[in-house]
């Protein structure tokens, strides 16, 4: 008599249903994989998570009430043997390469998902890290570029929710629009552009403009 093999059990958590939906479609059609569970922000994540036991979640980078990445550190401080799959609409190398750092075991662009996902989940469940031959190469190239510059340390003070500000900021959104991008308040995107002008030492709303513009365009998102 033959026994079936256990399938791995998978969390998802981002706050676009539809993308949820086709996902979990993916999953549930392997013969080894699983999805235990959904939610859409902190609070409905750590709740699956305590009751469904994942194996490995997958956890987009914006979510409605904080960025992804601290969400990743929320998971590992409750299940530090969970893996952890980033879903991303950037394809910045440092937003990786934050996302490794914080404990995530790959990074995937939702553009690619569809079509990489499972792959990606594979590798980080055989024991692997998943990140595009694109990315990899972008960390390399933006490691070597900054050091070679000596100017890591401002952008390395800036919190996973400041840099995500300074990254839509410098895509010509306004304060309005980010707040709505990110499900978060305007009051709290106008205490992130003061703390972004402090740490960044930029005196106006103009320079921090025009410095977050050439760091979008540095790091490709425009």
């Amino acid at each position: 008599m033959t026994t079936s093999k256990a399938k791995h059990n998978i969390l998802l958590v981002d706050d676009h249903p539809l993308l949820r939906e086709g996902i979990a479609q993916l999953i549930n059609e392997q013969p080894d994989l699983r999805v235990c569970g959904e939610a859409e922000d902190r609070a409905s994540a750590l709740a699956v998570l305590d009751r469904c036991q994942p194996d490995l979640a997958i956890v987009d980078i914006s979510l409605k009430d904080q960025s992804g990445l601290e969400l990743v550190k929320d998971f590992h401080s409750r299940a530090p043997d969970l893996l952890i799959l980033i879903l991303s609409m950037y394809d910045e190398a440092l937003y990786a390469e934050r996302a490794l750092r914080a404990g995530a075991r790959g990074y995937i662009m939702k553009r690619e998902a569809s079509a990489k996902v499972l792959d990606a989940i594979r590798r980080v469940l055989s024991g692997g890290v998943y990140a595009s031959a694109a990315i990899i190469e972008g960390i390399l190239d933006k490691v070597s570029r900054r050091a070679a510059a000596g100017r890591p340390a401002a952008l390395a003070a800036l919190s996973d929710r400041e840099l995500e500000v300074l990254v839509l900021i410098g895509q010509g959104y306004g304060s309005q629009q980010i707040a709505q991008r990110l499900h978060i308040s305007v009051k709290t995107i106008e205490t992130h552009r003061a703390n972004l002008k402090l740490k960044l030492k930029l005196g106006s709303s103009s320079d921090l403009l025009q410095h977050a513009i050439r760091w979008a365009r540095e790091l490709g998102a425009i």
